[in-house]
């Protein structure tokens, strides 16, 4: 079964009591409002999409406040998000937030639940939008935006970007300016010297990519 089939919303305290009924050895995702949540949940896929034993509850932490704090209150785990709990006969076993979500560290921590084998129904599947991506793409390479405002808003919106993404579209997205946190510090540094030749080539290639997800 596909890694988004196996994917939930979890909005309220007692979808969370179900969820953790359910699947007693799962993951719990505690989604953000920044471009970090997209990276954490690009990482999970990465990690559990040959895992057909493991379910992912997703918590979209500023909509379901009340089924976060249950969690806190379930495990004892202090609140981040993005966060990654990991939940092994209904008891969490590893949690890791933030920055520190990397493939290397959730190989550590699933190694608290070695795959079991077994397949698991499927949840309420996510969606992810990518039209605002290729709309603004489109119109920078029309030259209805200048390299600068591009720049701009492409940034700022990747930046702001909380959308649970797979790892395919997180590598497409950010191809075209890195880092994005590191490169809108060396822009201002630089006093916004960019390489617009190859910002524009980069953008040509993730726009031809999007059109295929």
């Amino acid at each position: 079964m596909a890694f988004r089939d196996r994917v939930v919303n979890l909005s309220s305290p007692e979808a969370v009591d179900g969820f953790l009924e359910q699947y007693p050895t799962s993951i719990i995702f505690k989604a953000g409002t920044c471009h970090k949540t997209m990276q954490g949940f690009g990482f999970v896929q990465e990690k559990l999409e040959n895992r057909e034993d493991m379910m992912v509850g997703i918590i979209r932490v500023v909509e379901a406040r009340p089924a976060s704090d249950l969690i806190t209150d379930k495990t004892g785990i202090i609140h981040h998000s993005p966060q990654v709990i990991l939940f092994k006969e209904g008891k969490a076993v590893f949690d890791v937030d933030n920055w520190d979500i990397t493939p290397e560290v959730l190989d550590q921590g699933l190694s608290h639940a070695p795959d079991s084998g077994a397949t698991v129904e499927s949840g309420e599947r996510t969606s992810s939008d990518l039209g605002i991506y290729k709309r603004m793409i489109e119109q920078y390479l029309n030259g209805d935006l200048t390299d600068q405002q591009f720049e701009h808003v492409y940034t700022m919106t990747f930046r702001d970007d909380a959308s649970l993404r797979t790892r395919e579209e997180v590598e497409v997205l950010g191809s075209i300016f890195g880092d994005v946190d590191r490169h809108m510090e060396m822009h201002m540094m630089m006093a916004g010297k960019s390489n617009y030749d190859l910002i524009r080539e980069r953008a040509s290639a993730a726009f031809d990519q999007l059109k295929t997800l």
